[in-house]
């Protein structure tokens, strides 16, 4: 047990210096960004004292070494900052209403993309992990070669094909599901599931070729162990040896490949959220590039970064639990 606390304390400790490696990343790419905010602003006719007024106002006349520890300082206390726009809408406006700190912008639509993930996920991880199954039980079949070709082929093609392809046959020639995912806040949890459908398939599309052919490939690897002849020589069933003796077997490398896949679900939903203008973070972080939101762009890259690593090193403690050989390394 001390050798799992002393990886796991090892693995944490390794994903916070790769997040604080990646903010840095972050915000020298960000702040490399062509255009001015405040130029975008006042357009091209303003005169230089009123864009040099608000750029002091915004904090942006200050260097970047102090902009950016300024920026790391909060982000360490919870306070990710105040989004240019909104404070900008409300100087101008002379009203102080609406969400102007970058969290309260991110909270609900990180959540929105949170029950895409999930939705996603609850039908592409079975889904992929069964096709695995199958493919590893009905190996060089038929069955095997028709799964191989339709997720590769599905994995192969760009989201927003795939995302167009789905609107086609299911929102345009058979009007099942909508192709909008206008979703808002109070929306009954039936229409909301409804609304994400679409989006939620054509991730499953994009992910479910990954986990099936791990799945595949781990349960066939293990097939050639003794255990594995010995099970058959009692005369258990094909599907009960891969069910009940090769698949818990070979959860390691098949968790490694679900946490990550569950990563891109978070961090890889741009193209998607875009497409079907689902009100989810990717969408808010596009809307920021656009008018050069710097807080709320550095907010979304962190938000992703962070999740991509935290799903990483779930999934590096998840393997180390369930291998015994990893848990007692000699």
């Amino acid at each position: 047990m001390g050798n799992v606390l002393t990886i796991i304390l090892q693995r944490l400790a390794l994903g916070a210096l790769t997040l604080l490696i990646v903010s840095i990343v972050i915000f020298v790419a960000v702040n490399l960004l062509p255009g001015d905010f405040a130029q975008n602003i006042l357009g091209q006719g303003a005169t230089p004292e009123a864009v040099a007024s608000i750029r002091k106002d915004l904090g942006l006349d200050q260097p970047p070494v102090t902009r950016y520890f300024d920026w790391l300082g909060g982000v360490l206390r919870g306070d990710l900052g105040s989004s240019f726009a909104q404070a900008n809408f409300a100087s101008f406006t002379g009203t102080d209403s609406g969400a102007k700190t970058v969290a309260d912008q991110i909270a609900p639509r990180f959540a929105n993309t949170m029950f895409l993930a999930m939705v996603t996920a609850i039908i592409a991880v079975p889904l992929s992990i069964t096709l695995g199954v199958l493919a590893a039980l009905y190996r060089n079949s038929v069955f095997d070669r028709a799964a191989n070709i339709t997720t590769l082929s599905s994995i192969s093609s760009p989201e927003f094909f795939l995302a167009y392809i789905l609107i086609l046959f299911l929102a345009v020639l058979n009007p099942i599901l909508p192709s909008l995912s206008n979703i808002y806040d109070g929306m009954a949890f039936s229409e909301r599931l409804q609304k994400s459908l679409l989006p939620a398939l054509t991730l499953t599309l994009v992910v479910t070729a990954h986990m099936m052919r791990m799945t595949r490939a781990a349960i066939i690897n293990l097939l050639a162990s003794p255990y594995i002849e010995m099970a058959r020589l009692k005369g258990l069933s094909p599907m009960r040896v891969i069910v009940k003796h090769a698949l818990p077997n070979a959860l390691a490398p098949i968790i490694n490949v679900i946490a990550l896949n569950l990563a891109y679900l978070i961090t890889g939903v741009v193209v998607v959220e875009v497409v079907f203008v689902y009100p989810g973070i990717g969408q808010l972080f596009v809307d920021s590039v656009k008018i050069r939101d710097i807080p709320v762009v550095q907010a979304c890259c962190l938000i992703f970064a962070a999740a991509y690593i935290l799903l990483n090193l779930t999934a590096d403690i998840m393997s180390i639990l369930s291998n015994p050989r990893l848990r007692h390394p000699k």
